[in-house]
Parts: structure tokens; sequence; C-alpha cells
């Protein structure tokens, strides 16, 4: 965003002609700060929280991946209304989850007392235990209930549960450490639930490429 005189005080750098292309297939108006009602209005935050979802599309990384190795990222546009607020919707639960704003309900325990000790970081998968998977970060001491596909699950490259971790190898993990990680968890299990529903939602409206 740059300052300006609009309300709010900041204008957003998107291009014009390409608020001019959007703002005509949407057929609404374009609001240059914060976020309109998407139905008759929308505004530049709309538009990231919209493109936050298309990007975490996983068959969006799938279809464009060789692409995606040369290029920046595409932002492909569309007409429908409906889809377009359905997007916005998941993508700003994303970016609340993301940034940390929003909680998702907490899905993984640790229940075993002992000095919270980083030592050697590894996973059991479900079936060595009674739970849905397990993070040890020592002998004795785990975090419980954590699925496959959140202990598999990268950024950028990093495998997340397994980095921040290894990160803190040799330390004591403080109670507020242990609350934090607790929140990464449930935050990637809840990422993979909406990165799902937002392929379905493409899907129930005509799959790619989005019209």
């Amino acid at each position: 965003h740059e300052p300006t005189d609009a309300p709010g005080g900041r204008r957003s750098n998107l291009a014009p002609e390409f608020i001019a292309d959007f703002s005509q297939s949407l057929r609404m108006k374009f609001i240059p700060d914060g976020k309109g009602d998407r139905r008759k209005t929308f505004g530049p935050e709309d538009i990231f929280d919209y493109m936050y979802a298309v990007f975490h599309s996983p068959t969006y990384r799938t279809r464009y991946a060789e692409f995606l190795k040369i290029d920046f990222p595409r932002l492909p546009l569309t007409s429908n209304a409906e889809l377009f607020r359905t997007l916005c919707a998941l993508g700003s639960e994303l970016v609340g989850l993301h940034l940390m704003e929003q909680h998702a309900p907490p899905v993984a325990g640790f229940p075993v007392k002992g000095d919270n000790t980083v030592e050697a970081v590894r996973y059991t998968q479900p079936g060595e235990t009674a739970d849905e998977g397990r993070v040890w970060i020592n002998k004795e001491q785990y975090f419980e209930n954590v699925p496959p596909e959140v202990w598999n699950f990268h950024v950028g490259g990093y495998q997340v549960c397994q980095k921040w971790l290894k990160d803190r190898k040799g330390r004591k993990l403080t109670y507020d450490d242990l609350s934090h990680y607790q929140h990464v968890v449930a935050a990637l299990a809840e990422t993979i639930r909406l990165m799902a529903a937002i392929d379905e939602t493409i899907e129930e409206h005509g799959g790619w490429p989005l019209a």
C-alpha cells in the first residue's frame, strides 16, 4: 500500500489496468482500501485473499508446476462472483492462520512431564501408537495426535514441524514454546483442510482454468 487521501489513508499499488479488468469481469466496483462487501464492491484486501486462496490450491500448484519453476505465479481471474466470494473467504481464513491472528482448535497434546529438553527429534506413525502420530523431542516426551500429513507438510522447502524443533535442539522448551508448537500443528492441520476446500470449491465451479 501507498499513502493516499482515500478513506483509511492507504492506496494499493495494483495496476489500474488489472483493477479495471477484474472489476469488469466481476461486475463489482473497486474501492481503494480495505475490503468491500464482495457483492457490489471489492477492495485490495479482497484481491489479496483471493490470490492467497488460488496460490494455495494443490491443483494450481500441480497444474502450473513447470511454469512456476521459471517465472512468477500467474493469477487467473474469475468472472464468477460466487466463486470469488468463496475463495476470498477461504483465503482470508488462511491469512489469519498464517499470521497467527486466528488459532485453530488445538489437536496435539503433550502428555508426559519431564525437563522438556529437545534432544533427538523423531516421528512415529499412526499404528505404532494409539493416537494419530507422535513427534518425540527426547526419549520420554512427545507431542501426540500429529497426523502424518501435518508432520510432512513443507513450506518453502522446509518441513515445518521438524525444522521448528531441530532449530531448538539442546534447549528446554518453555510453556509458551509448547503452546506455540501446538498452535503450529493446529494451523497446519487447518491449512490442509482449507487447501482441500479450495480445490473442491474450484471444482464445483467448473475446475481449471477459472472462468
